[in-house]
């Protein structure tokens, strides 16, 4: 797919791998839309300038306000060609020794930021070229001791897709997941530490 001269909204922006993908399309043509949870004047989103702009202070798992923010996208792109779920976080956590609360967190952040991107997207979003990206992971096909809730969160985001996909096949809008492993982060690096130090 050709990056040139689409119009892409990426949640989690702010974040390492959302600022990556977001320099990767602008380097080829495309013009960004930048939403994530954090304050605009917190993160290094102001270099990419005009046409590229940012909502910060957004709550992606608030249907209304995810809704509020993709229509102002839509409006003022003209049109959504491509979303990009990355929107997300991880704990490592036993269920033994964790919290029932922390499945909450996790379901939250990872499967209902991304079923409220995708449903607010589909009112703005190109027909017959329209293209949805949600960010899984490798390890939901397999979880490991303390992924529970993790993995259970992504394993969601697998079968959304796979569901949504087949909901929007006919209207030639193509929806995929990408799986990747461990991404090497500051914050990643930490939770590794950590959580290496509860297994000692």
């Amino acid at each position: 797919m050709s990056k040139v001269d689409k119009r892409v909204v990426i949640t989690g922006a702010a974040g390492t791998l959302g600022l990556a993908v977001a320099k990767a399309f602008v380097a080829d043509g495309a013009t960004v839309a930048l939403l994530d949870r954090v304050d605009e004047s917190k993160t290094p989103t102001k270099a990419f300038g005009a046409p590229h702009f940012y909502i910060g202070s957004l709550d992606l798992a608030d249907a209304a306000q995810t809704q509020r923010a993709m229509d102002e996208v839509a409006k003022r792109l003209g049109g959504i060609d491509v979303l990009v779920n990355i929107a997300g976080g991880f704990r490592w956590e036993t269920l033994s020794e964790g919290k029932p609360d922390t499945w909450d967190q996790l379901y939250t952040i990872n499967l209902k930021t991304t079923v409220c991107a995708c449903k607010a997207v589909l009112t703005g979003l190109s027909p017959q070229r329209g293209r949805i990206i949600n960010i899984g992971a490798a390890a939901a096909a397999k979880a490991g001791a303390g992924m529970g809730a993790y993995t259970a969160s992504k394993a969601g985001v697998a079968k959304l897709t796979e569901a949504l996909a087949e909901e929007l096949k006919d209207k030639g809008i193509n929806v995929n997941a990408v799986l990747p492993s461990i991404i090497d982060t500051p914050v990643n690096r930490e939770i590794g530490r950590a959580s290496c130090r509860e297994r000692v």
